[in-house]
């Protein structure tokens, strides 16, 4: 085990499926008690029975701030307080940019942006009341490092997310919080599966092309899982990172080294 984390209490957002899940699996193995939000409440209280150690399921919408502010003064009140945040949740469409709407743009910002504006200025106002050194983790995107076609508002959200990340760790560094983001590659998930779908529509070509595509694209010739996500988030929620802050840790298998 990571002789930081045990006993330690984590916020985990879009927790129930994909990431998420692999996020909230790899901290309770290292004894951390693990808060499961999503936006599927009954799935995060199956979640987090499997678990055990203490973990428990809340209902949340992250792109609502009373949504935000009642499950995580929920997770205060459960839990006595937290110490880490992993701001997961997010969600994606595809369309070329002269065919998308408004909502289309609205969907990916709302979740993906403010979802973790909301999240971490929370967590943020609670480790200032509290004097909590508290550590969060943002999940961003391959595609917030490399413009994505047919992913131009998930893109531009995700660029969001990794802006704000560097802006709040510059501006809580000297009060002990860090603040860093990961950025997944090709990941073998549900949202993949829905991405691939309609990429093949919209590239005119089949879904094994797509998926080829994508293993072709990655150095290390496989699709990402979510484990190997996770297993970054457990370094960078640890003191093993203790140095590390305002950082956009690419898990993309090579895909992007910079």
């Amino acid at each position: 085990m990571l002789a930081s984390l045990p006993e330690k209490r984590a916020v985990v957002t879009g927790a129930a499926r994909g990431i998420g899940q692999a996020i909230c699996r790899a901290l309770a193995a290292e004894g951390v008690r693990v808060a499961v939000a999503d936006l599927d409440e009954a799935a995060a209280g199956e979640l987090a029975a499997e678990l055990g150690n203490g973990a428990r399921g809340f209902g949340i919408d992250v792109s609502d701030r009373a949504s935000v502010s009642s499950c995580f003064a929920a997770i205060e009140e459960a839990f006595g307080g937290y110490d880490i945040l992993c701001a997961n949740a997010g969600v994606s469409s595809m369309q070329l940019v002269v065919d998308m709407t408004d909502e289309d743009w609205d969907f990916n910002f709302d979740v993906n942006a403010r979802g973790v504006f909301l999240t971490n200025q929370c967590a943020v106002r609670h480790f200032l009341a509290t004097g909590n050194k508290g550590v969060i983790v943002n999940t961003a995107s391959l595609a917030a490092k490399v413009g994505a076609p047919w992913l131009a508002h998930y893109s531009a959200s995700k660029f969001a997310v990794l802006g704000f990340t560097q802006a709040l760790a510059r501006e809580v560094a000297s009060d002990g919080i860090r603040v860093n983001c990961v950025c997944p590659g090709f990941v073998r998930t549900s949202m993949q599966e829905r991405e691939v779908k309609w990429e093949a529509d919209l590239r005119r070509m089949s879904e094994a092309e797509v998926i080829a595509d994508y293993v072709g694209q990655t150095p290390m010739g496989r699709l990402e899982e979510p484990e190997d996500v996770a297993k970054t988030v457990l370094f960078l929620a640890s003191d093993l990172s203790g140095f590390i802050t305002g950082e956009a840790i690419n898990v993309t298998g090579g895909v992007r080294m910079d």
